[in-house]
């Protein structure tokens, strides 16, 4: 294999990739359930998984639907935001969280947003995520209601606001953690990582990635720790070709 990581002048073989997914890999669209992956951005994963080169993604989606998004691609993954997770092992690893109390939270939220008919609710069993881009006028209720569940649960959930949308995450899930766990890990042990991502959910991981070394990448405008910029989810596809294109013929045809 040949080629390096564009714009930063590292050899493929010496990296190891980390991709957020909603607005980074996916164009983010108006409810969770209607997102895809590109097949182009598929097939430049999956020839970079072929030639040896570690990927993983690291969302607030749960697991299950990160396997059904990327099908028939099956990465190493972390899905709400590192509470579960799964390495290249397949080994699955969970944060040790109160189940019956997350379902009570789920229950009361669902009476809570059912008086709100624009603000939707998801339930990912571990988290719950209030969404009102249909409803940007509910913004103010959103967070509200978000607000209040955290005083009421300070010690199982934390408060991760994000792109119209307020998500009540649990204690302990964290981006940047989980990329170092990644890390102390094969294959992506010794490597140098680099982190693609565009919320604020992500800045956990661009300040562990520039921690030990790697790159950080932010997609979209804001203000950031990620030391480098992507524009858009098409500038991510176009960098991503530009990653897989140099690999011999034999490799990406």
């Amino acid at each position: 294999m040949n080629g390096q990581c564009p714009t930063c002048a590292q050899d493929l073989q010496g990296c190891a990739f980390f991709f957020d997914v909603d607005g980074t890999l996916a164009e983010i669209q108006p409810r969770p359930e209607l997102v895809f992956i590109p097949a182009a951005i598929l097939a430049a994963l999956g020839r970079l998984q072929t030639v040896g080169v570690p990927v993983a993604v690291i969302s607030g989606r749960r697991l299950a639907d990160l396997d059904q998004l990327f099908e028939p691609l099956r990465l190493p993954a972390a899905g709400v935001h590192g509470a579960e997770r799964r390495g290249a092992d397949g080994r699955l690893r969970q944060l040790n969280l109160d189940r019956e109390a997350l379902r009570r939270v789920g229950d009361e939220l669902f009476q809570a947003c059912a008086r709100y008919p624009g603000l939707h609710l998801e339930n990912k069993g571990l988290a719950f995520a209030l969404h009102f881009r249909l409803a940007p006028e509910l913004e103010a209720v959103a967070r509200g209601l978000a607000e209040d569940f955290i005083r009421r649960y300070p010690a199982l959930l934390t408060l991760q606001p994000g792109k119209c949308v307020f998500e009540l995450k649990p204690r302990g899930a964290s981006k940047g953690e989980v990329i170092r766990e990644f890390m102390r890990e094969p294959p992506f042990g010794g490597r140098v990582p680099v982190f693609i991502g565009d919320d604020l959910t992500d800045e956990a991981g661009f300040q562990a990635v520039n921690a030990l070394g790697g790159h950080s990448f932010k997609v979209g405008p804001g203000e950031t720790a990620a030391r480098q910029r992507l524009d858009s989810v098409s500038a991510v596809e176009k960098w991503l070709d530009a990653l897989v294109r140099p690999l011999k013929p034999e490799v990406y045809p």
